[in-house]
């Protein structure tokens, strides 16, 4: 990685960060095996300031752009990956926030003082009957304005964080403004409570819970925003969603290590020395390092464009491709890591049979791959005949 390291802040902190490398990774078998939450990973994270890195100086925070987030999403998630895809999501919602300015200055100050003081938040937008939010979907989660407060009844899925999240941003239809509202509420409000329903083969210890709302009154101000705001920047993109794909490439760099040493190390008795100097594992060792490459190369500087203001609108698909491309090239990276350790891949105290399950999951984080290759068809298509009229989106 030190090639992608720029400016000493940059290096400062993954030498932070390499502080926790040997813990956060004794720790993530446990967090696999039990599927509980990493909460002393998170709460040394919140001691150390991270969490409040893509905050922006001017409001006590670390003020790193989205090319330091990656940098330091990736090295977090060759430790742990649950660790680094929960606390990347509070990241991306602090990041965006600050950026675009979505919301009323009050309500600014008031949320960037609590971040600072080392609270979390992450959005609550995923239903079971509409899906990934990406989709386009109105929520069930309605809100309802009794007298000067909404009542906020609803189910969201997904909620990533959702064990040590301070504030959840809710999305629910408001009827009588015919629109979605975005909500800031508390853990502690009446009627608010996670349901824990998270049980699956990758990422087991991300806490996506169910948050329950039952009737839960908020006072007028907590709606935060409007699907008619009028965001205050002029492009739509969310680069800061580039902690994804960051993540799994975390994920490919702790696969790939493992397999390097255990082909430097390995050696059976039928050859004279580690299967390192076999041409089949060389193979898969340079097809493993190739790869890396490619995708490394294609985040950051998709990530550098993204913070260079005088680029950043000539970026048209390819954040949604940075995503697409590093995440399966993640899981290839991963499988030929499998095929370099063998059987022992498989056994339950190996490493690589957590990242093979683990790095699955990004084919389920946005964007999807058929929304990203249907819009970069529909770019190619415009920009030679013109505006597609009447398409699926």
């Amino acid at each position: 990685m030190d090639l992608f390291i720029h400016t000493p802040l940059q290096q400062e902190w993954l030498g932070r960060l390499s502080g926790k490398g040997d813990s956060f990774r004794n720790r993530a078998d446990g967090i696999d095996k039990s599927g509980t939450f990493p909460s002393e990973n998170v709460t040394e994270l919140i001691d150390m300031g991270y969490t409040k890195i893509t905050l922006p100086s001017s409001y006590g925070g670390e003020g790193l752009r989205i090319y330091d987030m990656v940098l330091l999403q990736e090295m977090l998630a060759s430790y742990d990956a649950s660790t680094a895809l929960s606390i990347g999501w509070h990241l991306s919602v602090v990041g965006e926030l600050f950026e675009k300015s979505l919301w009323e200055q009050g309500s600014m100050s008031f949320i960037a003082e609590e971040i600072a003081k080392g609270a979390l938040i992450n959005r609550a937008a995923s239903e079971a009957q509409t899906g990934s939010p990406t989709r386009g979907g109105r929520p069930g989660t309605t809100a309802v304005k009794q007298g000067n407060k909404w009542v906020i009844t609803g189910r969201k899925i997904y909620t990533t964080l959702s064990p040590m999240l301070t504030y959840f941003v809710v999305s629910a239809w408001i009827e009588e403004k015919m629109t979605i509202g975005q909500f800031l509420l508390h853990r502690n409000l009446e009627g608010l409570r996670i349901e824990e329903t998270w049980d699956t083969m990758s990422l087991r210890g991300t806490g996506s819970h169910d948050l329950v709302l039952d009737h839960v009154e908020v006072d007028e101000d907590q709606l935060v925003e409007l699907g008619t705001h009028p965001r205050k920047v002029e492009s739509p993109l969310n680069a800061w969603l580039l902690h994804i794909p960051a993540c799994y490439l975390g994920i490919a760099q702790a696969a790939r290590d493992y397999a390097l040493r255990f082909a430097c190390e390995y050696t059976p008795n039928s050859i004279s020395g580690p299967i390192s100097q076999l041409a089949n594992i060389r193979q898969l060792i340079g097809e493993m390092d190739l790869e890396l490459m490619q995708a490394r190369h294609f985040l950051y500087s998709v990530a550098g464009a993204y913070d260079d203001e005088l680029r950043r609108g000539r970026l048209e698909t390819e954040l949604g491709a940075a995503k697409h491309a590093v995440t399966n090239s993640a899981i290839s990276i991963v499988d030929k890591a499998m095929r370099i350790a063998g059987i022992r891949s498989l056994q339950l105290d190996n490493p690589l049979q957590r990242y093979y399950r683990d790095v699955r999951a990004g084919l389920h984080n946005p964007p999807m791959d058929d929304a990203v290759l249907n819009k970069i068809a529909l770019s190619a298509i415009e920009r030679t005949t013109g505006p597609v009229q009447g398409h699926i989106k």
